[in-house]
């Protein structure tokens, strides 16, 4: 199984559009939030081009979508929670959401919130933040997705990928 892990878009599709192809096939997307009103054009983009399911967390800049806070979503064997991270203190860290992921029975956890990506596999717990497809904030500033593969014995593995700019 292979999934796309995308976050902070705000409302600049292309490069959602550039990772999407990137990474294609997929057999599930998953958008942590900071989407801003193009989660239906959104979820089209990724019928059209993969005829998979899109899941979609609620970030702090969603003001107006019926999406959700916190979306649980079965990964192969795994459970696993998709938040934006604003919730949890993950600007500090992401130590309390991984508690309250372990505490609410999940494998893996995907967030968003800080620009910044991060796969973090430590105390049980895998946590993935993809960083942002629109405003990266780490050093050299690269647009950056995650892809993770399950292989058919549960074996997990998870890469950042970063977009070239124009």
């Amino acid at each position: 199984m292979r999934v796309l892990i995308v976050s902070d878009t705000h409302r600049q599709g292309e490069n959602f559009y550039r990772a999407l192809e990137e990474s294609k096939p997929v057999s599930l997307v998953i958008h942590c939030g900071d989407v801003e009103g193009q989660e239906h054009e959104f979820e089209n983009a990724v019928r059209e081009t993969n005829g998979c399911p899109l899941v979609i967390a609620a970030g702090n800049n969603d003001f107006f979508s019926n999406l959700k806070n916190d979306v649980e979503v079965q990964i192969g064997p795994c459970k696993a929670l998709v938040t934006h991270g604003h919730n949890y203190y993950i600007s500090v860290s992401n130590e309390f959401l991984k508690q309250e992921a372990r505490a609410r029975g999940y494998q893996m956890v995907f967030y968003g919130h800080t620009h910044r990506p991060v796969v973090d596999d430590k105390g049980g717990i895998l946590a993935v933040n993809p960083g942002s497809l629109s405003y990266p904030r780490q050093e050299g500033r690269k647009p950056s997705y995650a892809v993770m593969e399950i292989d058919g014995e549960g074996k997990t593995e998870v890469t950042i990928h970063y977009l070239e700019r124009f």
